[in-house]
C-alpha cells in the first residue's frame, strides 16, 4: 500500500506532472494517456508489480509493456520514480536527440523498457507472446515445490491497440492457450486523435474479450481500492487471461481539455499545465517531486529482496535439478551448447555428401529435425500451412496439448503470430521460428520490422518463394517480397539453392543473435551442386563462385535458390562455347556484403563488369550487384495462374535465355 504521509493521489499525481512537464518541454507528445492511466500505473506498479530497478534484467521478473506507446511519458515517469537508471534530466530531455526517452519506447534505449511499442497492437501481442514464453519455460523447468519461472505479464492497452486487428488475432489465442498469467489494462477512456471514438468503434469489448475465453473486469480506472481489487482477482484466475476494463479520463487532471482529444497528441500549453496544477493540488514547480513523494515511490530495496529471494529458490533447485539448472541458465543465457558448431557442420557435411535433390522447403524440413533434437530452446509455429511450410518434425509437441511443448499452431494469424514470436524472443529462453507463404509476410510485414528494428533473434520461413509457386496465380506468388525484406536493416535473408545451403542457412540464423533471420524456400524440387571443400566453406560467407572457368571471367552470372540450376546450364553451355563464364550462387547478399573486400572482390572482380543475376523476383535490387553495365533476368510484373515449369519458362528463367543475355555483352 502507499507510504502513510504520501496519498496514492499524490503518488499518481507525480506522474501526471512529470509527464506533461516533460511533452511540453519537448513541445511534443501524449500527455492524456499517461494523465489518464496514472491511477491503475500506481496501484499495479507500487503494490503488484514484481520487478528490481537496480537489476533491469533479472529473469524472474514481471513484464510490463506499454502497447499504447504514444503514451511513452507513463512508463518513463514510472521508471524514473520506482529507482531505474533512469534521471531527471533523462526526463527533461524527452524525445531528444541521443536520449534514453525517445518518443516512443524503444528497446534498448531506455532501462526497464521491455519491448519497442508504438504500431498500435503490437506491444499487446508481444506481451501474448512473453506470456507464452512463461508458460511453457516454467512447463519444461519447474519441479514440484520449485517455480522458478514464475511470473506475470501486464499490458497497457488503448481503443487504438484493440481496434488493430493483431490485437484480435491474439487475444483470441491467448484465450485458447489458457494464458493464465497475462493481465491486460484496458484504457477505456472513449478518445481518440479523431475525437469521440463510438462513431466507429462501438464494440462491446467485454463481450468480445469474453468470448475469446478470457475473465473480463470492470471498474472505475480511478478507483484505487477497485483497482486493487481486480489485479487481486486477475492474480487468482490460472486458467484464463484477465481483461481488466478501466473507465478511465483521459488527461485526467486538466479542467479545460480532460475528456477530449485536445489532451491525446498535444502539448497541454503553459496556461493549461498551470490551471492542472491547482486542480490537482499539486503546488511545485516543472520537474520537481517532493521528496517524501520520491521516497513513497522507490522500489530498489523492494526489488532487491524480490531478486533476493528468488536467487535462493534457484540455489535450491540447483541442489535438487543441477542439471536442469544448468541447462536453464545456459538458456537464459542465450548461450548455444558447446557442441553444436561441430554437430552442425557435420550435418551440413552430410548434407553435401547425400547428393539428394529436393525442394528446399524439405531440406529446410531435415534441418529443423537435426537441430530441434539437439536445442530445446527451438519453438515453431506455423500459420495454418504446418504441411506445406513443413515446419514440424518428429519431436513435435504443440503447446496446446502439453504445456512443455515445442510447438505453435498459429492459425490464419501471420501478423500476431510474427509479433508473438519477437515476443518470445524478448523473454528469453527461445529461439522462435515461425511460418508461412513468402507472400504473406505482407500480412506480417510490420512485425518483421519491429523484429529488426529491437535486433531480435526470430528465424522467419517463407516457402513457396515465387512464380515457381505455380497454379495458384499471382496472388500467391511473391514478386517484391525478398527485395522487402533484404532491404530491411537488421535483417538477414537466405534464399539458398539446395539441401546444403539450406543447411547453412539455417546454421546461420540459429547463430544469428544479432537479428532476424529470413528463410526463402522453395515448393518445386532443386537440383542438389556438387562442391570442393573450398567451395563448401564458403557457402557460409553468403557467395561464392560454384562453377569457374578456365582463365579470367568474360562474364559472371549470379544467381539463387531455384535459378542456380538453370544459371549452371547456361555456365556450362558458354563454357563449351568458349565463352569463360562464371557462375556465383548467392544465396545470403547481406552476408556476403559482410565479407572482407579481398573475399569480395575475389569472387566478384572489378574487373568484370559483364554480369547478370538470376532471380524470379523483382529486379531493381540487383543493381548493387552488377551495376550499370550489367543485366537482370527477373521479375518486372506480376505473375500467372499456370504451373511452374510453364511460369518459369514464360518469364525467361531458362538456360538459353541466360546464354542469350550473356552473348548479348559486347565483350562476350
Amino acid at each position: 500500500m502507499a507510504d502513510n504521509a504520501v496519498s496514492r493521489k499524490q503518488c499518481a499525481n507525480a506522474i501526471r506532472a512529470l509527464s506533461m512537464d516533460a511533452i511540453q518541454k519537448a513541445n511534443s507528445g501524449h500527455p492524456g494517456a499517461p494523465m489518464g492511466m496514472a491511477d491503475i500505473a500506481e496501484v499495479l506498479w507500487k503494490d503488484f508489480y514484481k520487478h528490481n530497478p537496480s537489476n533491469p534484467g533479472w529473469f524472474n521478473r514481471d513484464r510490463f509493456v506499454l502497447s499504447n506507446g504514444h503514451g511513452s511519458m507513463l512508463i518513463y515517469s514510472l521508471l524514473h520514480l520506482t529507482g531505474y537508471d533512469l534521471s531527471i534530466d533523462d526526463i527533461k530531455n524527452f524525445r531528444q536527440m541521443d536520449s534514453k526517452t525517445p518518443g516512443h519506447p524503444e528497446y534498448g534505449y531506455t532501462p526497464g523498457v521491455e519491448t519497442t511499442t508504438g504500431p498500435l497492437g503490437q506491444g499487446l501481442a508481444n506481451a501474448v507472446g512473453m506470456a507464452v514464453a512463461e508458460k511453457t519455460l516454467a512447463a519444461q523447468f519447474n519441479r514440484e515445490g520449485h517455480e522458478v519461472v514464475d511470473h506475470f505479464t501486464y499490458v497497457f492497452a488503448g481503443d487504438g491497440c484493440l481496434m488493430e486487428g493483431i490485437s484480435h488475432e491474439v487475444c483470441s489465442l491467448a484465450g485458447t492457450l489458457n494464458l493464465g498469467k497475462l493481465v491486460v489494462f484496458y484504457d477505456d477512456n472513449g478518445i481518440s486523435i479523431d475525437g469521440e471514438v463510438d462513431q466507429w468503434f462501438s464494440d462491446d469489448t467485454s463481450k468480445r474479450f469474453e468470448a475469446y475465453g478470457w475473465q473480463v473486469i470492470s471498474i472505475d480506472g480511478h478507483d484505487s481500492e477497485a483497482i486493487s481489487l481486480a489485479i487481486q482477482q486477475a492474480q487468482d484466475v490460472t486458467d484464463r487471461p484477465t481483461l481488466i476494463s478501466c473507465k478511465t479520463i483521459i488527461g485526467y487532471g486538466s479542467p479545460n481539455k480532460q475528456g477530449t482529444s485536445a489532451t491525446h497528441g498535444a502539448p497541454l500549453g503553459d496556461d493549461e499545465i498551470a490551471a492542472t496544477r491547482k486542480a490537482l493540488d499539486w503546488p511545485h514547480g516543472a520537474f520537481i517531486v517532493p521528496e517524501d513523494v520520491k521516497q513513497a515511490w522507490d522500489c530498489t530495496e523492494k526489488g532487491f529482496s524480490s531478486e533476493s529471494a528468488w536467487k535462493e529458490k534457484l540455489v535450491i533447485y540447483e541442489e535438487e535439478h543441477p542439471d536442469l539448472a544448468m541447462e536453464l541458465v545456459r538458456r537464459l543465457k542465450g548461450q548455444l551448447p558447446g557442441y553444436f558448431e561441430e554437430a552442425a557442420n557435420d550435418y551440413i557435411k552430410q548434407c553435401q555428401a547425400t547428393d539428394e535433390s529436393i525442394a528446399s522447403r524439405k531440406a529446410s524440413q531435415n534441418c529443423i529435425e537435426t537441430f530441434a533434437a539437439i536445442l530445446p530452446e527451438i519453438i515453431g509455429g506455423s500459420a495454418d500451412l504446418t504441411g506445406s511450410n513443413l515446419t514440424n518434425w518428429s519431436g513435435s509437441s504443440p503447446i496446446s496439448e502439453k504445456a512443455d511443448g515445442n510447438y505453435i499452431y498459429y492459425g490464419v494469424r501471420e501478423f500476431g503470430m510474427t509479433a508473438m514470436a519477437s515476443g518470445m524472443a524478448l523473454h528469453g529462453g527461445f529461439i522462435p521460428y515461425t511460418a508461412t507463404f513468402l507472400i504473406f509476410m505482407e500480412y506480417a510485414r510490420n512485425a518483421t520490422r519491429m523484429a529488426a528494428l529491437m535486433k531480435q533473434q526470430s528465424i522467419f520461413v517463407y516457402t513457396h518463394d515465387s512464380i515457381g509457386q505455380g497454379e495458384d496465380g499471382p496472388t500467391h506468388q511473391p514478386i517484391e517480397q525478398i527485395s522487402n525484406l533484404r532491404t530491411t536493416p537488421n535483417m538477414s535473408v537466405w534464399r539458398p539453392c539446395d539441401n546444403v545451403e539450406t543447411a547453412v542457412a539455417w546454421k546461420s540464423a540459429i547463430q544469428n543473435q544479432a537479428g532476424p533471420t529470413s528463410l526463402v524456400f522453395s515448393r518445386q524440387g532443386l537440383p542438389h551442386q556438387s562442391r570442393d571443400d573450398l567451395q563448401l566453406a564458403n557457402v557460409a560467407r553468403g557467395g561464392y563462385v560454384l562453377k569457374d572457368c578456365s582463365g579470367d571471367a568474360e562474364v559472371i552470372v549470379i544467381a539463387t535458390g531455384s535459378e542456380v540450376g538453370i544459371s549452371l546450364e547456361a555456365v556450362n553451355t558458354l563454357q563449351e562455347q568458349g565463352i569463360n563464364a562464371r557462375l556465383v550462387s548467392m544465396p545470403s547478399v547481406d552476408i556476403f556484403e559482410s565479407q572482407d573486400a579481398d573475399y569480395q572482390e575475389s569472387v566478384l572482380p572489378n574487373s568484370v563488369r559483364s554480369r547478370i543475376a538470376v532471380e524470379a523476383a523483382a529486379t531493381e535490387y540487383w543493381g548493387r550487384l552488377v551495376g550499370l553495365d550489367g543485366k537482370v533476368i527477373g521479375m518486372r510484373s506480376f505473375g500467372e495462374s499456370a504451373p511452374g515449369a510453364v511460369l518459369m519458362e514464360h518469364f525467361g528463367f531458362t538456360a538459353e535465355n541466360i546464354v542469350e543475355t550473356a552473348k548479348s555483352f559486347g565483350a562476350a
